[in-house]
């Protein structure tokens, strides 16, 4: 039994990565289930790529399909062509899609029009904002699919009231969860540690990348100003990607934000661990903050996560500037929330997709 791997885009590769490892175990101990990992090259910067499957132990892609930048619609199209021609070649018994990018979305439709089952992971989350491409990959791509591997209650929820029969929802957890628990010991220091004088607990980390925040220079300007003042004169790190250093090119940036390149997983990771508070508008990122119990603020009016809200250690504070400054306050007076785990983010939730998948292409 072969089983297609999608990855294209940086979140694919942890929980890809997960998979990969689980299905190679069960593999060991007399499993049928094989794998082709095929890598669409919707990311292919070697610090959004390749450093990520080095790391990971993510072998060599059986297939690339190198399509590169583009419009949304150029890189959906050149992704459905290139693995269509694959697909057919030699067609998989199942393709499994993760999370919510360009790759997932186009693959899932390439799948199901050839008559290939597909296995959806990370299936019906909701952010409720159909202004984000993401949210319209999530619900195609729920729509096209046989299985719905699930990381929340509240996820399996969304997919009921969408119609999904509930012997097509399996509530498995969270793979991106597994690959951080398991590299947890892994983690390292980047050069940025020494370069500034870095202190656990002493400094913040920054992500920005959803075009509301970093697309129109003013807005952009707005954030990282109020970032930098209630951070208290305290280091804030901001690995950041090409494009918004380029929207950023002439301009001030407060002293204390230090602008660094988009970080390898092991580095990345030890930053947010050590950090005194992620402040991100990433929904990944909030995740691995909640199990490593590091306080979040997410610069979104909505998120598909909520359970690092509810549960986690995560909160919104949207998009406007002035929300950040109370927000700040409650954490230097150390009323910032714990937070907790959520159910089945407990390292096992590959094993339990991998188990599923054997039972049901027996």
């Amino acid at each position: 039994m072969i089983v297609d791997l999608i990855a294209g885009a940086r979140p694919n590769f942890m929980k890809v990565a997960a998979i990969i490892r689980a299905i190679e175990r069960r593999a060991a101990d007399g499993g049928r289930l094989r794998y082709r990992l095929v890598h669409t090259g919707q990311h292919y910067d070697t610090n959004l790529s390749g450093a990520f499957f080095a790391q990971l132990g993510i072998p060599a892609p059986h297939v690339n399909l190198d399509v590169g930048s583009g419009t949304q619609a150029e890189q959906t199209a050149g992704i459905m062509t290139r693995y269509e021609r694959v697909h057919d070649e030699s067609r998989p018994d199942a393709c499994v899609v993760v999370g919510d990018v360009t790759s997932t979305m186009a693959c899932a439709i390439v799948a199901r029009k050839q008559g290939t089952p597909v296995a959806h992971v990370e299936a019906g989350i909701r952010s409720g904002d159909w202004s984000m491409p993401e949210e319209i990959n999530r619900i195609v791509t729920d729509a096209l699919s046989h299985w719905h591997f699930t990381t929340s209650e509240i996820a399996n929820e969304n997919l009921r009231r969408a119609g999904v029969e509930a012997s097509r929802i399996h509530f498995v957890g969270n793979t991106m969860i597994d690959t951080l628990l398991a590299n947890m010991d892994r983690l390292v220091a980047p050069p940025a540690w020494q370069e500034l004088g870095l202190e656990e607990r002493a400094y913040f980390v920054l992500t920005l990348h959803r075009p509301a925040n970093v697309g129109l220079l003013p807005n952009l300007v707005r954030l990282l100003s109020a970032v930098a003042q209630c951070a208290r004169e305290l280091p804030v790190v901001f690995p950041a990607h090409p494009r918004t250093v380029k929207v950023l090119d002439g301009n001030s940036v407060p002293p204390n934000v230090h602008i660094i390149e988009p970080q390898p997983y092991l580095e990345f990771n030890y930053l947010v661990r050590h950090a005194k508070a992620a402040i991100t508008d990433s929904g990944g990122i909030t995740e691995e903050a909640t199990v490593m119990g590091v306080p979040c603020m997410t610069l979104r009016s909505t998120t598909e996560r909520p359970e690092t809200v509810t549960i986690g250690t995560n909160e919104l504070l949207g998009t406007d500037a002035s929300a950040i400054g109370p927000s700040f306050e409650r954490l230097f007076a150390g009323a910032w929330k714990k937070g907790g785990i959520p159910p089945k983010w407990d390292g096992k939730s590959a094993e339990r997709i991998v188990a599923v998948l054997e039972a049901s292409l027996g």
